[in-house]
């Protein structure tokens, strides 16, 4: 399980990005946070796995506090938790296969990672990795000579080399069209359900929260307005929507007809 427990994180320039936020989330969830750009959904992403230091506040990860932890013990920690990226994050001039043995860089001797030297085993398990995300037979390619949607489906691989417990997934779709959003999505769904990954995403589209979330946390200003399963969210009331995106938001729902050819919600503030 995870807490998250009064957690505050105030830059160096006065701004507030979370403020007094606290959540549990169960193992196996695939929870959802929502909010606009600038609520605070990356900063608390990022601190649950310190790559942003929180200024107050705990992170309990099975029973410890990761937020105590040191750099020896938080190497440790890191190694259950994988990350995927909105950007995907990888070395474009590297190969596929490259790419996805770097989730390997926790288990591995640092010097013999420095010269590129893996196991056999962990070959084969890279290889597995890139099965598992449909993107197998792009293992010797560069990375920067594949779609968006590829590159993403990269990056899943990368945190399935980590053999994570978790996976926290920074807007990992919002660079992508509405249909390979839905197949990124369903890959980390999928190894949510059959792995049992806990899998924390942010998210702007509506329809794809309703779609995959078993729960979600809104997020405005830095402080948790919002609480709901997936049911719940399927039901939000336009009060509800507007305590997330404020007054001047428009819930807009979009079709096939539309330019966007979205089939759902999207928000207009």
């Amino acid at each position: 399980m995870l807490s998250i427990k009064n957690l505050v994180k105030i830059y160096d320039d006065g701004t507030e990005a979370l403020k007094d936020v606290s959540f549990d989330v169960d193992d196996g969830e695939f929870l959802i946070i929502i909010g606009l750009s600038g609520s605070g959904k990356s900063t608390l992403l990022r601190c649950i796995n310190r790559l942003i230091e929180p200024t107050e506040g705990q992170i309990i990860w099975n029973g410890e506090d990761v937020t105590e932890a040191d750099s020896n013990h938080l190497r440790e920690v890191r190694r259950q938790i994988g990350m995927i990226f909105q950007h995907f994050n990888l070395v474009k001039r590297s190969s596929v296969l490259k790419n996805v043995l770097a989730g390997r860089l926790g288990y591995t001797n640092p010097m013999l990672s420095l010269i590129n030297r893996f196991s056999q085993a962990d070959i084969e398990m890279a290889y597995e990795a890139l099965r598992r995300a449909g993107i197998e037979d792009q293992a010797h390619k560069r990375a920067d000579e594949l779609s968006g949607g590829q590159q993403q489906r990269v990056g899943i691989a990368r945190a399935l080399m980590q053999n994570p417990k978790m996976i926290l997934a920074d807007e990992p779709v919002a660079s992508l069209d509405p249909v390979l959003a839905h197949t990124i999505l369903g890959y980390l769904e999928k190894i949510n359900k059959e792995d049992n990954i806990t899998v924390l995403c942010s998210l702007h589209y509506l329809d794809l929260v309703q779609r995959y979330a078993t729960r979600v946390i809104g997020l405005r200003n830095g402080k948790v307005v919002y609480r709901g399963s997936g049911e719940d969210i399927r039901k939000m009331t336009d009060e509800e929507f507007k305590q997330i995106y404020g007054e001047e938001a428009e819930r807009v729902r979009v079709g096939p007809d539309s330019s966007e050819d979205v089939d759902g919600e999207k928000i207009n503030g």
